[in-house]
């Protein structure tokens, strides 16, 4: 949409083409329904969360920045609202509002919109698009143009520019199943390995269906390989019958996505982070003084939640029976020990149907990152998750979407 839109200049006539029954299908869906539009930051933190080919991004971010989006929305009569993290809503927290603002401008522009239009194949001739006289290639060098777009049922429409921005693999059912990677192969671009991304992870440790549920709020998060830690972050995470998932967790799976396909990786919870191992100390030893005659499994619950009591319990090595004023120091130190790295085996990531953003796609040194046109065939250009970029959550995903669509869209209008 945000290309279709950059693209409809003055005497341009623009095509976009959806497979599904209605607009931003995808869109629908981010943020919980909500639509986390952008993050409120600058050009240099927006690099800072990509996590897969940030470099390529420069030209892109600094051409539409999150601020130029927020203009773009605000200046449309769309209200927005900057939230915790400094990610972006709608005020109304509906994304269908930022979809129906889109559709507007799509609209306005005099862009022809075609709802449930496959495109089956992209045509590759030799420049002569414009006459309508093009001459089919094998598309396998800069010499070749695109010419026309092929669609499933045969219909066939001539082009002097394409953008593909179909997506990556993520959430399949919205449309997103793979069509981008397909076309860019067949016209002889290279394809990195795909896989899910800002995606729960799972672990085979019997402690996650015991915990099943339970969301741990101001936690510090950490990802080891080894001795060698990935990834860290202060937030909220949420144990489920497989795994393990929340915010703080989901943009970790995105620095360890290739990683975990090839070993196990530990994360480590810091279920106390506000309090130094000292400070824990003296707190556990207040709190066992209050209940000194109490059993130890009855001597947590200003400690933890409620459900976690028992594993806490049953990691710490201490009998559940024993009287709290019976507890040695060294049984004191296991449980600081375990509250302050509470561990757990990370043996793979969920699929692409919960995948919220895909890893890989159409390599980026086969795009120009100034205007997102392949450096393989001449007028076709390439634009969102369809490229190998993604970055961790909080709205920085589709600020890549928005900022390689306007570039795409701007760059076709004067191609």
């Amino acid at each position: 949409m945000m290309a279709a839109i950059q693209a409809a200049e003055p005497g341009n006539s623009v095509l976009l083409l959806e497979k599904n029954e209605k607009l931003g299908k995808k869109l629908f869906i981010t943020g919980k329904g909500r639509c986390n539009v952008t993050n409120d930051c600058d050009v240099e933190n927006l690099l800072a969360h990509v996590v897969t080919n940030p470099k390529f991004l420069y030209s892109a971010f600094y051409g539409f920045s999150s601020q130029d989006m927020k203009q773009f929305l605000a200046e449309r009569g769309l209200r927005l609202k900057t939230e915790r993290g400094n990610r972006v809503f709608p005020v109304s927290d509906h994304s269908s509002d930022v979809i129906a603002c889109l559709a507007k401008e799509l609209s306005g522009r005099g862009v022809e919109v075609r709802l449930r239009e496959a495109v089956q194949e992209l045509v590759l001739g030799e420049g002569a698009a414009e006459t309508g006289d093009f001459q089919e290639t094998s598309g396998q060098g800069p010499s070749s143009r695109v010419a026309a777009v092929r669609m499933v049922d045969g219909t066939v429409y001539e082009a002097d520019a394409v953008i593909v921005a179909t997506g990556g693999l993520s959430y399949p059912s919205t449309g997103s199943d793979g069509d981008g990677h397909r076309l860019a192969t067949e016209t002889g671009h290279r394809v990195t390995e795909c896989t899910p991304a800002l995606v729960p992870f799972t672990s085979p440790d019997g402690w996650c269906p015991k915990l099943m549920g339970l969301s741990l709020k101001n936690v510090n998060v950490a990802i080891w390989d080894g001795k060698k830690k990935l990834y860290e972050e202060f937030g909220e995470m949420l144990f489920t019958h497989f795994g393990v998932s929340g915010p703080a967790v989901l943009s970790g799976s995105s620095v360890a996505a290739r990683r975990i396909r090839k070993k196990p990786l530990t994360l480590s919870v810091d279920l106390k982070p506000a309090l130094s191992r000292e400070q824990l100390d003296r707190r556990i030893l207040k709190d066992f003084e209050s209940r000194k005659n109490k059993q130890f499994r009855n001597a947590l619950c200003d400690l933890y939640p409620a459900k976690l009591i028992p594993v806490m319990v049953e990691r710490s090595g201490i009998p559940p029976e024993k009287r709290v004023n019976g507890i040695s120091k060294e049984e004191r130190e296991r449980l600081v020990s375990l509250t302050k790295a509470f561990t757990l085996t990370l043996s793979g990531l969920r699929g692409f149907q919960e995948a919220i953003v895909t890893q890989g796609g159409v390599s980026v040194k086969e795009v120009d990152p100034a205007t997102m046109e392949s450096r393989r065939v001449r007028g076709l250009y390439f634009a969102g998750e369809v490229l190998d970029l993604d970055g961790v959550t909080g709205g920085y995903n589709l600020q890549i979407a928005w900022s390689t669509g306007y570039a795409a869209g701007k760059a076709a209008a004067k191609g």
